[in-house]
């Protein structure tokens, strides 16, 4: 799998979201101002060409739908940035969300009761 443009995670999240859709149905759901139909017509040609999305033609037209869920997404982007900037450590990620983006006392709590919940299914 590969990494996304902000222009292509922005096509997959509407696709993500609608299950299906032509080119025109994506761009109505894009925040103005909306980009031409040829910007995201080519966006969609290549994240078919990436393997995330795949068509099926009815007449001249294409339905285009994801092959790749957001929740495989999700894991791989996750793992990217873990890998990248937080060297597989999840001490070093809970030290920048509490340091970095002031995570405060009850958020922290809540990750705490979140990791001895899945401890104790283990």
């Amino acid at each position: 799998m590969r990494e996304l443009t902000k222009a292509e995670e922005q096509v997959m999240l509407i696709l993500w979201e609608l299950k299906e859709a032509i080119v025109k149905e994506v761009i109505d759901k894009m925040e103005p101002p909306k980009p031409a139909y040829n910007t995201v017509s080519t966006v969609i040609r290549v994240l078919e060409g990436k393997g995330f999305l795949d068509h099926k033609a009815i007449g001249n037209t294409h339905i285009y739908f994801p092959i790749i869920s957001e929740e495989q997404y999700k894991h791989f982007a996750f793992d990217k940035v873990m890998n990248n900037y937080f060297e597989n450590s999840y001490e070093s990620l809970v030290s920048f969300l509490v340091n970095e983006k002031k995570m405060d006392m009850a958020q922290l709590d809540e990750i705490i009761a979140i990791a001895e919940q899945l401890k104790n299914k283990n």
